[in-house]
């Protein structure tokens, strides 16, 4: 199982370098059409929200489209959220694998992410939950969930803060 380790940060460091260059359409390319990307919320007890159909989230894309649409946004200048981008930079470490079923590998990581726009600089850290599909020689993200640790922060969380 360790043995793909090595292919899992490589794939994850690019994921990150990717939306730190402002890459979208290669960004968008690592993930599989029917990826489900998540992140829920805190509830008023300390507990991420189980639920995105049901309960509030930060962000919740159940296919490519919900990516396909946002990232449209951004490259057309019509979110005005996204305006100007931000500068960012990703960090992703404490990459483990903690399944392999068949073609499917899910991994944990935490990351840490810099992200610098009207002479401010934001942060946001958490832990990222992934399923990686094996396809042909390549890698594409199933399944994303995000948990935010800093989720009271003062503006609109977008795909390029994780």
């Amino acid at each position: 199982m360790n043995q793909d380790l090595p292919a899992i940060a490589a794939f994850l460091y690019r994921e990150a370098r990717l939306l730190d260059d402002r890459q979208w359409d290669a960004w968008l390319e690592l993930y599989a059409s029917d990826v489900t990307y998540w992140m829920p919320t805190w509830d008023d007890d300390d507990q991420l929200t189980e639920d995105p159909h049901s309960q509030i989230s930060l962000i919740f894309y159940p296919s490519r489209d919900g990516l396909e649409d946002r990232v449209f946004r951004i490259k057309t200048e019509r979110s005005g959220a996204s305006t100007p981008e931000p500068r960012t930079s990703h960090n992703v470490n404490n990459i483990e694998l903690l399944d392999t079923r068949g073609d499917e590998l899910d991994v944990r990581y935490n990351f840490h992410t810099l992200s610098h726009r009207y002479k401010v600089t934001d942060q946001f850290f958490g832990t990222c939950f992934v399923t990686l599909r094996r396809q042909g020689e390549s890698l594409l993200i199933s399944n994303k969930k995000i948990v935010l640790k800093n989720d009271y922060i003062r503006q609109v969380i977008d795909i390029y803060h994780v």
